[in-house]
């Protein structure tokens, strides 16, 4: 993750407007609407196999970080008046909601004597609790939904170097992995529980909604880029402590709150994804925990130490999403993103694209701030990039409200993590899992006689496995209502997973089938876009030599 900065603290802020006239303009907030967004808005949300749900469909999401909400007021005072500035917070929802985000990542940690949670061990701050009370108020207000962080891996806002020192322990990178460590700390691990259970039990003093049991929280995020580094060459790459605490750790919040998603909020860096080190997190095996609801990775691939390319860094997150679907069996959130230094329209285009292409969850990017404090990451109201945040917005909605489809195979029940489970640049996903698709399209009418038509294919290969990506376009005059396409292998590759289309393959051949609810029809002119991951033999692969579409041969470009 980049360095996070902390803001000046008590700094006082303006009121951004009256807050009668917040108030009154929240429930007009421009977000999602279905017939059913009331009934929606109440709903808790689900994992459903690989994917999230609401209401028993699939929910795809766009979304964003705020880091600093929790701390806008003078931090001082006796009353909630004299604390906390409403009306910013209510004109951030609302700037929040008019751009289309549907979920917001934030935290709800801070040791810090402004505005902090728990500024002492056990000591924990009415005042600031009482803040985030009316954040969940107004987001609810906004129809925007949380997932609030409980504890910082990093020293912003004390995070868990407080706790050590609570313990008579030294913090710092690498020495505050002692936190995750019960022999060495044991205290770590009851101020964590104490601090959550209060936090989970705590009743919103603004609706009289306990936190667990308000939907307007999305899911809870255990900490923020938790890592177990450098405290053994085989604990980098196996994870085992990291997953003991974490399997702890989830197992508590889930007895006591069983209405709420859970993720561990990792990076998802690692050697096997050409990312990062091997910093005693692997993305598969901690995140295979029973009692996490998703997987998360968080790409800055513009950081001097990760310096990848567009196309790298989409076959890095499409590698992190077939780990997730394939491999682990939960969704995938791309729970933080940004670049900088580069053309940020021109890529967040191109991330955005890959990413619904590939079938990710829900993303949100770093972040949504509300006025210029962060030039490195910080996007402001009316950046241009906000521009395509809003189409990847409508298009993560168009996807949402359909029923969750079997045309993804399950990992088996007998995946063992062990010390390798982490993908490798030329494996993925890993030999520990045994993927058995059982996969028919989905069509369920003939599709008409196509006219011409125009197919690119995108190959990404990585030796024993690799990913296609599949742009079909109808360049005739009249539309194609249901579509199938059919192509052939050149040797002995095998469809393990499709998105975005059905699949039967017959020996080399592969026919792909129009889902059975969107994407239905190619309008003269358009395209519809699929993909799909695979194995195969080393030195064999290529692109197909042929594409016909409903019967008809199509060019390539």
């Amino acid at each position: 993750m980049p360095p996070k900065f902390q803001p000046a603290a008590g700094r006082l802020w303006p009121l951004a407007i009256l807050l009668a006239t917040a108030l009154a303009m929240a429930c007009l907030a421009t977000t999602r609407t279905t017939a059913s967004a009331a009934t929606t808005a109440d709903a808790f949300a689900t994992r459903c196999g690989i994917h999230f749900c609401l209401n028993g469909k699939e929910y795809y999401f766009a979304g964003t970080n705020t880091y600093d909400v929790f701390n806008y007021g003078p931090g001082s005072g006796t009353t909630d008046a004299d604390f906390m500035d409403k009306a910013r917070i209510d004109a951030h929802f609302a700037n929040l909601a008019a751009d289309k985000v549907d979920v917001v990542r934030l935290w709800m940690f801070s040791h810090d004597d402004w505005h902090g949670f728990e500024k002492a061990k056990g000591v924990y701050n009415e005042r600031e609790f009482a803040e985030f009370d009316y954040i969940i108020a107004s987001a609810k207000a906004h129809n925007l939904r949380l997932v609030p962080v409980f504890e910082n891996y990093w020293e912003a806002y004390g995070g868990i170097d407080s706790r050590l020192q609570w313990e008579g322990l030294s913090g710092g990178q690498p020495g505050r992995a002692a936190f995750f460590d019960r022999t060495r700390c044991a205290g770590c691990f009851t101020s964590y529980k104490n601090y959550v259970s209060y936090a989970l039990n705590r009743t919103n003093t603004y609706t009289g909604v306990k936190y667990k049991d308000d939907p307007t929280i999305f899911a809870w995020d255990l900490m923020n880029e938790p890592r177990y580094e450098n405290q053994s060459a085989a604990e980098n790459v196996s994870g085992a402590t990291l997953r003991a605490w974490v399997d702890e750790m989830g197992a508590f919040v889930k007895g006591i709150d069983s209405n709420h998603l859970l993720g561990a909020g990792l990076e998802g860096h690692g050697t096997g994804y050409g990312f990062g080190g091997d910093e005693g997190n692997p993305f598969v095996h901690v995140q295979q925990s029973p009692y996490l609801d998703y997987t998360s990775a968080h790409p800055y691939p513009t950081e001097a130490w990760a310096n990848l390319t567009i196309d790298q860094t989409k076959a890095l997150v499409r590698a992190w999403i077939n780990d997730s679907h394939n491999v682990v069996g939960k969704p995938f959130f791309m729970g933080e993103f940004n670049v900088h230094n580069v053309d940020r329209p021109a890529w967040w285009t191109a991330l955005y694209a890959d990413f619904e292409a590939a079938g990710g969850d829900g993303s949100a990017f770093w972040w949504y701030q509300d006025h210029n404090v962060d030039g490195k990451f910080g996007v402001s109201v009316g950046a241009p990039e906000l521009a395509v945040f809003r189409a990847h917005s409508a298009r993560m909605a168009a996807k949402s409200g359909l029923t969750v489809p079997t045309s993804f195979p399950s990992p088996t029940a007998t995946v063992t993590p062990t010390a390798t489970a982490s993908p490798t640049a030329t494996s993925s996903p890993t030999a520990t899992a045994t993927v058995t698709p059982t996969v028919t399209p989905t069509a369920t009418a003939s599709p008409t006689a196509a006219g011409p038509c125009s197919v690119h294919y995108v190959l990404s290969d990585w030796g024993t496995s690799f990913n296609g990506d599949v742009t079909v376009r109808n360049t005739g005059g009249t539309p194609v209502n249901g579509w199938q396409l059919v192509f052939s292998f050149p040797g002995s590759q095998r469809v393990t997973q499709m998105w975005n289309a059905g699949y039967a393959q017959s020996g080399k051949q592969v026919t792909a089938t129009n889902p059975s609810s969107y994407n239905t029809t190619i309008a003269a002119g358009a395209t519809v876009n699929f993909g799909f991951s695979a194995t195969s033999v080393p030195g064999t692969n290529g692109v197909p030599a042929s594409f016909a579409l409903n019967g008809q041969t199509c060019s390539t470009y």
